[in-house]
């Protein structure tokens, strides 16, 4: 079952027009990832412009796997990379504890099964995954804590360390270390998770990589690697010193240019507030200092540049030597990021979510200030599983799932009225529409010898539709009371398929699913997931 994106809650409009109206769009993005035509066209670009870095990132991934032991797949993957006819299908994500949301793992499911699909169709070229780790950003609290349900069938919120107060500079998240408060996090973890035969294996699992001394960034690899080197993705580390050796021509730019940057980037997000809506804010300069133990966005001075949130100040001259001298010290913010990321791969697919889409509007122009080839942007798979009591229940009531996403209240009323034969919408609107008739009578009766009376029995009216509502709520919550073993078990499936009014994707840890399932469980969605219907999938167990 498929749910098209614009029966959806929240999803924005320029995302609805890249799928499904890509002509209102075009002027922001340059290749439209349908046309198919323009694949071998943009594949042979995209080989020609990054040749000369072969040998610097085949070296830099092949060092970053020193310590582990990847599958056959990973390792023909990593020596593909020296071949200049071979691209990169490219996804990315912070990294979140414990992976983050479920829709971290379908980003990478779609890079790997794209990756597949081009390779079977396109055999002149070679496509592998690569998983770029956004570990430079330094917002802790979007990735301390994950969402799962527990035993009493709660949205539970499990979290890592302590919440960070705005102003609160820690510095990249990716370099911290997980420290003591680990322990606390995976007893609350246990404390919520259902115990199965899977249990045990999964936690101790997940202390390995999670464990104090390593840091949040290795433990996400490790975790990613856990789950997905048998099918051959690629986990790249941009904080490596070599990469960010590599970078600082970007960087350079960045500083030397930024008003010409600015002022496309400005006059791009203007147009996109005119017809939709600007995803990031503008700033001067898309590029982060690292100091003292923090992260701080460089701004542009009268005569020179500083710090925002922090009294230091460079001339030009001392930001270029340390650029040069000190590369590992900067990264990109939202904008500068793609640029990054595209001059080091030769990335002819980004997978984006639909946050990315939007943003992707206003990276665009900075492609061609780096004169860099755009990649065709790929919209990642959406799913909701629903587990088989869930479907029973669905079926039982015959809920429309999309119903759920729409109005849950609207959904509960008609299954009693429908089950308690006793149409309180239908008893209460037939009542409404006999008051109005006998006030509008008597309205015209009064009227005959005092206007004042007669308009003044609007107001009565008005008094009266109000008790009337009120009353009918308090039958409605009656109603409820004396159904309410099935408005837990309608309760039950929304918490499941949309938790917090929210798609299940954006707010359930995998580890949910793991534990009642097991972690093989990951092979059954990885072959259900289908990535060319660019529609939110249904996924039964």
């Amino acid at each position: 079952m498929f749910i098209n994106f614009s029966e959806i809650p929240g999803n924005y409009n320029l995302f609805l027009d890249y799928l499904y109206n890509f002509e209102n769009v075009k002027e922001f993005y340059p290749t439209d990832f349908r046309d198919k035509d323009k694949y071998l066209q943009k594949f042979k670009k995209v080989a020609e412009s990054s040749s000369g870095l072969r040998a610097e990132l085949f070296s830099i991934i092949s060092a970053q796997y020193n310590n582990v032991s990847p599958s056959g797949e990973t390792n023909k993957n990593i020596n593909l990379l020296k071949n200049e006819n071979t691209l990169a299908i490219v996804t990315g994500q912070q990294i979140g504890i414990l992976s983050g949301p479920l829709y971290t793992l379908y980003k990478i499911i779609t890079a790997i099964k794209l990756s597949k699909f081009l390779s079977e169709r396109y055999d002149t070229f070679n496509f592998v995954p690569i998983f770029w780790l956004e570990s430079d950003d330094h917002d802790f609290n979007e990735i301390r804590s994950i969402n799962i349900i527990n035993q009493t069938n709660d949205l539970v919120n499990i979290f890592y360390g302590d919440e960070l107060h705005e102003g609160d500079n820690i510095g990249s998240v990716g370099l911290l270390k997980v420290n003591h408060s680990i322990h606390e996090f995976f007893s609350r973890l246990d404390e919520n998770l259902r115990k199965t035969e899977f249990t045990s294996e999964i936690i101790k699992q997940l202390k390995n990589f999670y464990k104090e001394g390593n840091s949040l960034k290795e433990a996400f690899k490790q975790l990613i690697f856990w789950l997905f080197d048998y099918y051959g993705l690629l986990v790249f580390d941009p904080q490596d010193s070599k990469v960010k050796n590599l970078l600082k021509p970007v960087f350079k730019k960045e500083i030397t240019d930024f008003r010409k940057h600015t002022a496309k980037l400005v006059n791009v997000s203007a147009t996109l507030e005119e017809k939709y809506h600007a995803q990031v804010k503008v700033k001067p300069i898309n590029l982060f200092y690292s100091i003292d133990g923090g992260r701080f966005l460089i701004e542009p001075l009268e005569n020179e540049f500083g710090l925002k949130r922090k009294r230091k100040k460079f001339t030009y001259d001392e930001l270029m030597e340390l650029i040069e001298n000190e590369p590992k010290n900067f990264s990109p913010n939202v904008l500068l990021r793609p640029i990054c990321q595209d001059t080091i791969l030769p990335t002819a697919f980004y997978v984006a979510g639909p946050s990315e889409i939007s943003y992707f509007a206003q990276v665009m122009p900075l492609y061609e200030f780096y004169n860099i080839e755009t990649p065709f942007l790929y919209p990642r798979s959406s799913a909701t599983i629903v587990e088989k009591n869930i479907t029973a229940i669905l079926d039982k009531y015959d809920i429309n799932i999309t119903g759920l996403f729409i109005d849950q209240e609207k959904v509960k009323q008609k299954i009693v009225e429908s089950i308690s034969k006793t149409a309180l919408d239908q008893i209460f609107n037939e009542l409404t529409a006999k008051i109005d008739i006998a006030f509008d009578e008597l309205k015209e009766r009064l009227f005959e010898f005092d206007r004042s009376i007669s308009e003044a029995s609007l107001k009565y009216k008005g008094k009266v539709f109000h008790y009337t509502n009120e009353l009918k709520n308090k039958a409605i919550e009656s109603q409820k009371r004396k159904y309410e073993s099935t408005l837990r078990q309608i309760d039950k499936a929304i918490i499941k398929i949309y938790p917090d009014n929210n798609l299940q994707e954006r707010e359930i840890n995998f580890i949910y699913f793991a534990n009642k399932y097991g972690v093989d469980i990951l092979k059954q969605i990885f072959e259900e997931l289908k990535i060319n219907k660019f529609e939110h999938q249904i996924i039964s167990l």
